[in-house]
C-alpha cells in the first residue's frame, strides 16, 4: 500500500503473519486471521470467528479501539468494486441492532472478491 493510498483512506491489504504478530494478545486461543487489511495505524481483520476494526486513536496511537462484530452479528453487506474513474471499492456492513451500515473503503490494488468470498462464507456459516 502506498503513501498515497493511505492519505486517502484506503486500506490495503496486509500480511497474515503480520497481522497475527501484531494481533497476537487479543486472539483467542484457537482464533486464526484470515485475511487483514491496514490503513496507516488502523486494522480490518477476518478471522474464523469475527470481523475485528482496529482504530488506534491519538498522536502515539497507545489508545486503542478493537470493534469485535461475531459473524451471526451481521444482517447484511455490500461491495462496490472499483470503476474507471472511481479507484477505490467500498464494503458496507449492517449490524444488528444498528441502523446505519459501517463503511470502509479499500484501495484498487486490494482483491475485494478475496475478502467477499470470507465474508460470505461466515455469514453463511452463521
Amino acid at each position: 500500500m502506498g503513501l498515497f493510498d493511505a492519505i486517502l483512506g484506503n486500506a490495503g491489504e496486509m500480511s497474515i503473519a503480520d497481522a497475527t504478530e501484531e494481533l497476537s494478545t487479543i486472539l483467542g486461543p484457537n482464533e486464526h486471521i484470515e485475511i487483514a487489511y491496514k490503513l496507516i495505524r488502523d486494522m480490518i481483520v477476518l478471522t474464523d470467528q469475527r470481523l475485528l476494526l482496529i482504530d488506534k486513536q491519538g498522536l502515539t496511537g497507545k489508545k486503542v479501539e478493537y470493534r469485535s462484530i461475531p459473524y451471526k452479528a451481521i444482517t447484511m453487506y455490500t461491495v462496490e468494486s472499483t470503476g474507471h474513474f472511481d479507484l477505490d471499492a467500498e464494503l458496507k456492513v449492517w449490524v444488528s441492532g444498528q441502523s446505519e451500515p459501517i463503511s470502509l473503503e479499500f484501495n484498487g490494488k486490494t482483491n475485494i472478491y478475496a475478502m467477499q468470498g470470507v465474508l460470505t462464507a461466515k455469514i453463511a456459516g452463521k
